[in-house]
């Protein structure tokens, strides 16, 4: 073969085989058949069922009764490329995820299937049998074992075989093999004895042309198919999945309670990373890492971007990117949550001094913070609504910015939906929900969410904050390059809130008792 012809095959390679060009793997056949012997058996043991278990299958049943007579496809989604052929490590979508009880990330490409049957037949006496389609375990025979970097053993590990999530979730499985045919089958209108499909779209691009095609080649009329009405039947399916974990039930909360307790650990090693972050160029960097450390130490990831705001960097309601310095004098936002192995998450917010000692303004503007979100604890009772945490929140902060000559209007003024002044300094909101999601249930309809009933069972946030930027010349120098912001988890119960991560001090003089300690301590161990 001379230099031409190589350069014509090389050219026809598929772009996307050729990240293998470099891999150099061996595929003799004396290879593979010595790779293929001489293995361990694989235990035959299962393992017992998850706690978790008997809770999906009571969300199962619910979103059951919402949609009879349908199929409901959930997809976890595939792995997500990072950077050529290196992935993000996987997470599944939320609603995957509570409906199975399935966290970490065992389940790349897997699919709920919820096919329907009649009332009182399917699962716990509903109207859908379940099953969990996925990629189980490949053999130590096969190609896939070596071969795959995704999903092959000698790559990833082991994966969980059918008989393995079966026993854990007490959930049907069956290979993704079979998943068009589950997906397909008897898709067509009802009305001519078809079965209808509810897909959780934009999750897996695959499954939605899947689902797509599947309907236009049953329809009636393909070239006139309403694909707005077919949207709308996907997104109320979404928006079912959200509102069903408006209300978490006791397993969810114990695992918000240990997100909390890690994400409390993860403060404090912040706090003893400050002495470094304060001779770091990037000192926000230090803080992050530290928080970072913890996170992956003692639970599966973080829940969302840690903000490790200092100076005027905390007036920035979403600064992520942390490159900045941590001085003396100033002040540390941070907000920041370890998210759990069962994927649930923490969000709190603690806004410290970063040399252990708050300045006098520093208090002051701290003080009304802590008041504000104070406030808002004492407005959330079963039976108000959710948008009262906001306005009670909010009031005290618009007292206080009158009562330092700040607002250019009264506070009546201000407060009414006409004026709205004060939000200069605290344009977001006071409260979300929180869980599987850092903003969970945020498909769920306004009614139920921020008009809706605080009822026992919810978790939520209350986050109040004021932010004087360097820039801001409606205010006083004293004031300006001051950003503070304080957020609690609050569980709400039938007797009441109760705040989830009370444990990381809130006054301003306990949080500075509590940077002491902490210094205290290590100056000991040393």
């Amino acid at each position: 073969m001379n230099d031409a012809d190589n350069t014509q095959n090389s050219a026809s390679q598929p772009l996307d085989e050729r990240v293998n060009n470099r891999s150099q793997r061996p595929v003799s056949d004396a290879f593979k058949a010595f790779m293929a012997s001489n293995w361990a058996p694989a235990s035959q043991d299962l393992p017992g069922r998850d706690a978790v278990a008997g809770f999906a299958a009571t969300r199962r049943k619910t979103v059951s009764a919402r949609f009879p007579g349908e199929r409901l496809v959930i997809p976890a989604g595939p792995p997500k490329v990072r950077s050529n052929d290196c992935d993000y490590r996987f997470r599944p979508h939320s609603g995957f995820a509570h409906l199975t009880g399935l966290g970490l990330d065992h389940e790349p490409d897997a699919v709920l299937i919820l096919d329907p049957v009649a009332e009182g037949t399917g699962d716990d006496g509903g109207t859908h049998r379940a099953t969990l389609y996925f990629r189980p375990l490949a053999g130590r025979d096969t190609e896939q074992f070596y071969a795959d970097s995704r999903s092959g053993e000698f790559w990833i590990g082991a994966r969980p075989t059918l008989a393995e999530f079966e026993a854990r979730l007490g959930l049907a499985t069956a290979h993704l093999d079979g998943l068009e045919s589950a997906i397909t089958k008897n898709v067509g209108a009802p009305e001519i004895g078809g079965t209808s499909i509810r897909l959780v779209r934009k999750v897996d691009e695959n499954i939605d042309a899947l689902v797509d095609t599947a309907r236009y080649n049953t329809a009636k009329d393909p070239d006139n198919l309403d694909m707005g009405a077919l949207d709308a039947l996907d997104e109320k399916l979404s928006e079912a999945l959200s509102e069903e974990r408006l209300i978490k039930d006791a397993w969810e909360i114990e695992q918000m309670e240990v997100a909390v307790a890690a994400t409390v650990e993860g403060f404090e090693e912040v706090v003893k990373s400050l002495p470094r972050a304060l001779t770091h160029a990037r000192g926000e960097r230090v803080v992050e890492g530290a928080f970072f450390a913890r996170a992956r130490e003692v639970g599966n990831e973080l829940g969302y971007d840690t903000i490790a705001a200092a100076g005027n960097n905390a007036t920035v309601l979403h600064w992520t990117r942390n490159t900045g310095t941590v001085s003396a004098g100033e002040l540390l936002l941070l907000d920041a949550g370890v998210e759990a192995d069962s994927l649930y998450t923490a969000d709190i917010t603690r806004t410290l001094p970063a040399n252990g000692t708050f300045t006098e303004i520093q208090r002051k503007v701290y003080e009304a913070v802590l008041d504000a979100a104070d406030a808002g604890f004492a407005a959330a009772r079963p039976g108000t609504r959710f948008r009262e945490i906001h306005t009670a929140a909010t009031t005290v902060l618009a007292e206080r910015l009158a009562s330092w000559g700040l607002l250019p209007v009264s506070v009546e003024e201000a407060i009414s939906p006409e004026g709205q002044q004060h939000r200069r300094w605290m344009p977001h909101g006071t409260s979300h929900h929180l869980g599987l999601d850092v903003h969970d249930c945020a498909q769920a309809k306004r009614e139920l969410y921020l008009d809706g009933i605080l009822t026992e069972g919810m978790v939520f946030t209350i986050e109040p904050g004021l932010y004087f930027k360097n820039e801001d010349l409606a205010i006083p120098a004293e004031y300006r390059g001051i950003g503070v912001r304080i957020e609690d988890d609050i569980l709400m119960t039938a007797d009441g809130p109760v705040n989830l991560s009370a444990a990381l001090p809130r006054k301003a003089e306990d949080v500075e008792d509590w940077m002491a300690g902490i210094y205290r301590e290590a100056d000991a161990g040393n």
